[in-house]
């Protein structure tokens, strides 16, 4: 009965030594849960939201030069957060050009000899004293919107009077200033 109860230790001992091993080479082969360090998931709204924000500031500064507006891209990139980088930078590039019309120190010079930006008396209006009739025809969505130039903002005004340059009429809408400014001949 001896021999028969070391026989049955041995097998019991044996067997939890299996059971552990085996316990032991499960845990060695499953895999740790990787840490997740990817960035939080926009919805396609979140995404749309974000780039709806970025054009209509780049259409607000496209209005403002008189220029037509960009709608969407020539190249758009596949990847949402591509996008939102893509309008972001088209925005800060419109924004940058419009605060710089080209003939920005002519504008401000004529200012200078002319009214305050902000000017109501009539029948000159705005820092450039421009007439209803030059309003009307240079920047008829602004006259609409805001009203007359003194309630436009300095940009406005000077994206007016440089579509008045751009069609041809120059600087001589300010004879007197511009040849103070030296814009035109004596």
């Amino acid at each position: 009965m001896r021999h028969k109860l070391t026989l049955l230790l041995a097998c019991a001992c044996a067997l939890i030594a299996a059971l552990a091993a085996s316990a032991q080479l499960k845990a060695e082969t499953t895999p740790e849960p990787e840490p997740t360090t990817a960035e939080p998931e926009f919805s396609q709204w979140q995404v749309q939201k974000v780039i709806d924000t970025y054009r209509h500031e780049t259409w607000r500064w496209q209005r403002v030069m008189g220029r037509p507006l960009t709608r969407e891209l020539q190249q758009a990139p596949a990847e949402p957060d591509d996008k939102i980088v893509a309008w972001k930078r088209v925005a800060a590039r419109t924004r940058r050009r419009a605060q710089n019309p080209p003939h920005k120190w002519a504008w401000l010079c004529i200012h200078r000899y002319e009214g305050a930006w902000t000017d109501p008396n009539p029948p000159y209006y705005g820092g450039l004293q421009m007439d209803v009739s030059f309003q009307r025809t240079y920047s008829p969505g602004l006259l609409r919107r805001k009203g007359t130039a003194n309630h436009w903002t300095a940009l406005e005004q000077m994206w007016t009077a440089e579509r008045a340059h751009r069609s041809g009429r120059g600087f001589y809408p300010w004879p007197n200033t511009a040849r103070y400014c030296g814009l035109i001949g004596a």
